[in-house]
């Protein structure tokens, strides 16, 4: 354990560059609390105070950005005063009077005074309650880090008639939020005012890496090379900074924890001694300095980081080098790659290229001494990680794909080795009963499932391909040209979801009385109860074979969208909902009570057509903002998922052709069973045994 204390404690201070990201804000007052702040922000945004809101919103992002640099200029600062440098490891020579004992005083002196020089700093910096004053929970700095306080901004500008601000607020939190339903109609509404200009689309936390990293490589694609070589300079020297001011931040007390790592640190708090505690509070850090690396290469609004993005930019600079002519520079990030790589055979091709070419003029040539540093200073917390996952039982998923297999002890290489090796079957859970029943209807069917829950980012959710063969598609398509009416099955409305579609439907029952009645062929009419049942029967042997599955109402419906009133459209074609209970997108919540149809279980909607604009299906989380998966749909594909407020879901406006689709719900209550559809599928049973005699 004191090994561990004595390499963990004698890590080297790192230094703070300023975060160039954020757009400077005025100080209105002395710096208060960003939770505060924004708080009364959203109150006055409420009460459509709107120029006070814009006030505090930008006061709170002021705020949290400078506890921030306060935090990481501190800690520079103080870990270069004279007098708070720690102790040297104490001499393992026998012959050596420097005491353990010693060496522990002298540390803990050194903690002290540099404790004390950090808490006066940030006294300075923010005020009398220092940083313990301005420290946030998980909730707001989730939502800082999601750029939140910008779509308030972006409305209260809107209010106010600040349409350049409005929109630059409006895309800054929209590049974080791709995937956010009401920024998305935002962006298509400022696209199309007249008066916005393209200017005034701009990221208002754009950081400095990113924007010279696509600019450099934007000209790097018109060949624009010597041009491009000092972007790509400063994207690697701003990257190596952000890494930096990132690893700063894993010292606060409330940035270094994943939200399973804060659970596990207050099951262990009362469980600690003082050596315990100290260890596992820097191990806590150097997982989070790990961590810098990938966030840093992450682009706002995206899940994953850029692969490999250090050593990819270097090889980029070694090419755009190689190809004004400078060589060295160019065998200098060459050999900075083989830091990350030391064995890889395309990098040894061109230094030994680039050698040539140089000859006798070749000086003596090392890697970049940034990238060196960073690299030291990874694998020596790694090798720490390391130590304490083989020792003291700590979790560590180290994230790169560089680090020297050897850097690893030999138990732990082994059954990390072990683990990747392990054919997946292997490490599979048992299968359900549910999925090992489904199976059977799986191969009989012939239909192949295409995405489970866990592809579509939920619960209880399904596509499954193959219901339907091209020609039964175009069979219920010309059923539906031919029998269905405005408003059928919607109580008569034309428009019941947008007054920019056409809606038509089928019922069962109609379709069956204009069959009887040859009004249309029975064929058509044959197959919609036909197709119904295969999706009933899929989707009771997918989600409920314990207990059978009774249709409670299906309708074949199309939707066209109308021409000449699409140009200025905003709205979805079906706004999001949950099939069985009222979603209430502002806490979350799903209200299992009339007038929604409670008794619904399970929703399929089976798919006739993909010859149309717009009209995907999508789910979201439960604030019907938020995107979680999205299906296109096409002939024969069914949609099958539970009907309650674990799958809100919507439609994209259909803006260009007509989209068709069976609809369906299932109940596991008899008494909601759509009687009328069963009387006439017995009937229909009933016709083919007589025919068969």
């Amino acid at each position: 354990m004191l090994s561990l204390l004595l390499l963990l404690l004698l890590l080297p201070p790192q230094d703070c560059a300023e975060p160039p990201g954020l757009a400077q804000l005025p100080r209105l007052a002395p710096l208060q609390s960003p939770d505060l702040l924004y708080a009364d922000g959203l109150r006055a945004y409420a009460a459509g105070a709107w120029e006070r809101a814009v006030a505090l919103l930008r006061e709170a992002l002021r705020s949290r950005a400078e506890v921030g640099r306060a935090r990481r200029d501190c800690g520079a600062w103080c870990a270069a005063e004279p007098g708070n440098e720690l102790p040297p490891v104490p001499s393992s020579d026998p012959g050596s009077d420097f005491s353990p004992g010693t060496w522990e005083r002298l540390l803990l002196r050194a903690a002290l005074r540099r404790a004390e020089c950090v808490s006066q700093c940030a006294v300075r910096r923010l005020g009398s309650r220092g940083a313990a004053g301005h420290r946030v929970v998980r909730a707001l700095r989730d939502a800082f880090r999601r750029r939140e306080p910008y779509n308030y901004l972006q409305r209260a500008y809107y209010q106010l008639k600040k349409l350049d601000l409005a929109v630059a607020a409006a895309h800054t939190f929209y590049v974080a939020n791709p995937k956010h339903i009401q920024i998305r109609e935002d962006m298509v509404k400022y696209h199309r005012m007249s008066g916005v200009r393209r200017q005034s689309f701009r990221d208002l936390e754009n950081l400095s890496h990113w924007a010279a990293y696509d600019e450099g490589l934007e000209l790097l694609k018109r060949q624009e090379v010597a041009e491009a070589l000092p972007l790509l300079e400063e994207a690697l020297k701003e990257s190596l900074a952000q890494m930096e001011n990132c690893r700063a931040e894993c010292e606060g007390p409330e940035e270094q924890l994943t939200e399973e790592e804060e659970e596990e640190e207050i099951q262990l708090e009362s469980q600690s001694g003082l050596y315990e505690a100290i260890a596992g509070h820097w191990i806590r850090v150097l997982q989070c300095r790990q961590r810098c690396p990938g966030a840093v290469a992450t682009r706002p609004g995206q899940d994953s980081p850029v692969p490999d993005f250090l050593p990819s930019q270097l090889w980029r600079l070694q090419e755009a080098h190689a190809q004004v002519g400078n060589l060295s520079q160019a065998m200098e990030n060459a050999l900075s790659i083989l830091l990350f790589y030391p064995e890889d055979e395309a990098v040894k091709e061109v230094l030994d290229k680039h050698q040539k070419l140089l000859g006798e003029q070749s000086p003596d040539l090392s890697a970049r001494e940034d990238i060196r540093h960073f690299v030291l200073q990874s694998v020596g917390e790694k090798k720490l990680l390391y130590y304490a996952m083989e020792h003291l039982g700590t979790s560590f998923k180290d994230p790169d794909p560089w680090t020297p297999e050897d850097l690893i002890p030999e138990g732990l290489r082994k059954k990390l080795r072990e683990d990747l090796e392990k054919r997946p079957w292997d490490s599979k859970p048992p299968e359900p009963e549910s999925l090992a029943k489904w199976r059977d209807v799986h191969f009989l069917e012939g239909v192949t499932l295409t995405q489970d829950a866990g592809q579509l980012n939920g619960s209880e959710r399904a596509v499954l391909d193959g219901l339907l063969s091209r020609a039964e598609c175009e069979i219920l398509l010309q059923l539906a040209k031919d029998a269905a009416k405005t408003g059928d099955g919607y109580r008569s409305r034309r428009s019941p979801h947008t007054p920019h579609e056409h809606f038509e439907g089928l019922t069962v029952l109609r379709a069956a009385q204009l069959a009887r009645s040859g009004a249309v062929g029975r064929e058509g009419a044959k197959l919609l109860l036909e197709a119904s049942e295969r999706a009933r029967t899929l989707t009771q042997a997918y989600f409920s074979p314990e207990g059978p599955l009774h249709l409670s109402f299906t309708h074949l419906v199309c939707r066209s969208a109308i021409e000449g009133e699409q140009e200025q459209r905003m709205d979805l074609s079906h706004p999001v909902h949950a099939d069985n209970c009222l979603l209430d997108p502002y806490s979350g919540e799903c209200w299992k009570e009339p007038p929604a149809y409670t008794h619904r279980d399970y929703s399929g909607l089976l798919y006739l057509n993909d010859d149309f604009q717009g009209g995907d299906l999508f789910f979201t989380e439960p604030d019907a903002l938020t995107v979680t998966a999205q299906v296109r749909p096409q002939c024969g594909r069914l949609v099958a998922f539970s009907s309650g407020g674990e799958n809100p879901h919507g439609v994209w406006a259909v803006t260009k052709g007509r989209r068709c689709t069976l609809a369906l719900w299932h109940t596991r209550a008899p008494e909601h069973m759509e009687q009328r559809y069963y009387c006439i599928y017995l009937r229909e049973v009933k016709d083919r045994k007589k025919d068969a005699t």
